[in-house]
Parts: C-alpha cells; sequence; structure tokens
C-alpha cells in the first residue's frame, strides 16, 4: 500500500486558509502527516508574513513538511538579494509591488509601505524589515520533490526533458507545451501556479491551485499512490481524472 502523502497547493498569502487546511490534514492523517507544499506562499493575499512563520515553525517542531519554491516566492529574494523589482516573467513591465502582483500585500504584511514610493526606500525598508530566518528559509527553498512515482513541482516540467535537466524557470514558471501536454509523463506531475476554479486531474498531472490567492478555498489534497482526494470539511472528496477538460 503506498504512504499517504498531503499536499498544499499555493496559499498566496492566505494564512486564515492554511490554518484551515493543516486542520484537515491532522484530522486525516495525524501531526506526523507527510506534507508537500507547491510554493506560492507569498502575495496577494492579507498575511504572508503569517504563513511564513506558520510553516517555519512546524518544521521547527519536527513536522515531516517538504516545501517548495514558486515564481513568487521567488519575488522575494529577487527583490531583497539583488534590488530587482521588475522580476516577473509574465508581466515584465510590472513591479513586484503592483497588486495584480500582489507583493504590495506581502510588504503591507511586514509593515512596509509600498504605494508611490521610490523602489531604493522600499527595499531599504523591506530589507531592515524582513527577518532573515525568512529570506534564508524562502532562498533556500527546493524546486521540486519525488515520492513514489509522484513528482512534485510549483509550475510543472518541460515535457520529454529528464528531471536533472529541467530549467529553473520551467520549474516556477512553465506552461506551455505543459499545460496541453497530451501523454503520460515518467510521474503524475502534482502542480499549481495556473489558477483554476477548482483543483483538476487530468490524467498525467493533478493541478491543485485553485485560486486561493484571488480568494477562492484552499483544498488540501491526499495522494495515495496515483489516487488523489481532496480534504474538504465533511473529510475526503475523490478527484477523479478527467484529462478532456
Amino acid at each position: 500500500m503506498n504512504a499517504a502523502v498531503y499536499v498544499i497547493g499555493d496559499i498566496h498569502g492566505q494564512r486564515a486558509m492554511l490554518e484551515e487546511a493543516l486542520t484537515r490534514i491532522d484530522a486525516d492523517g495525524g501531526a506526523g502527516a507527510k506534507v508537500v507544499f507547491l510554493g506560492d506562499l507569498v502575495d496577494r493575499g492579507p498575511d504572508s508574513r503569517g504563513v511564513i512563520d506558520i510553516i517555519i515553525e512546524g518544521i521547527a517542531q519536527g513536522r515531516d513538511w517538504i516545501v517548495l519554491k514558486g515564481n513568487h516566492d521567488d519575488y522575494v529574494s529577487r527583490f531583497l538579494d539583488q534590488g530587482d523589482a521588475h522580476a516577473s516573467k509574465g508581466h515584465p513591465g510590472l513591479p513586484w509591488f503592483d497588486p495584480r502582483l500582489g507583493g504590495d500585500a506581502t510588504m503591507a504584511s511586514y509593515g512596509v509601505a509600498t504605494a508611490e514610493r521610490k523602489i531604493a526606500d522600499i527595499l531599504e525598508d523591506a530589507c531592515a524589515a524582513v527577518p532573515r530566518a525568512h529570506r534564508e528559509f524562502i532562498a533556500g527553498l527546493p524546486l521540486w520533490h519525488e515520492s513514489g512515482g509522484l513528482l512534485f513541482v510549483h509550475a510543472g516540467i518541460r515535457p520529454g526533458v529528464p528531471l536533472a535537466k529541467q530549467s529553473t524557470e520551467d520549474l516556477m514558471w512553465i506552461r506551455e507545451p505543459f499545460l496541453s501536454w497530451p501523454e503520460r509523463h515518467p510521474w503524475l506531475v502534482v502542480h499549481g501556479h495556473t489558477a483554476l476554479d477548482f483543483p483538476h486531474h487530468y490524467g498525467n498531472r493533478v493541478n491543485l491551485d485553485g485560486g486561493a490567492g484571488w480568494g477562492r478555498p484552499l483544498f488540501p489534497a491526499v495522494f495515495e499512490g496515483r489516487e488523489c482526494c481532496l480534504l474538504s470539511g465533511g473529510g475526503r472528496m475523490r478527484l477523479p481524472a478527467n484529462p478532456e477538460v
């Protein structure tokens, strides 16, 4: 029998949703459950700092948690370490603090104002406000995790490319040709990044980004082999494979 692996998709600063997701996982699998976080911990939601605090504290307490890096998490490191406020591959003309990207909410959770301020001034305040432990934690996050025929990654993979040769950019950013790829991968790929109205199992991949960054619910999931269930308030809810959607 395959050991259960619990997964939390893109959180985007939604601390209350994260707390509820963890409560559901504890109820289903206990405090020792293995949990993989798919990245995009920060931006858009009201308490990115609180999300990071919860995860760092859980790991310090010995929780079996694996946390991957998403492109929004990378924004934080790119800005604080390099002063790069225009790190978006999808919107290179927008500064990270634009509400469409959500860095304004992340900075606000650390007490840093961004509206109508020079980037240099925001950077100075941010470097003083964001704890070193948070910066080091985000900078050190891995890009993928493999377990029991499952590959966990933030955005996806480039089809046909060995895992060791996947690019950092693709692992955090890719959409096509990954999203429309109809064939099986060497693993069932479990990812987020591309927000849906509800998580979906495509047969060769499972997208667990149900849009928490836009205020929709955060559904934790549990995998036993290739079988996936979402954890709702009423318990497990099977997510059947439906490649045609």
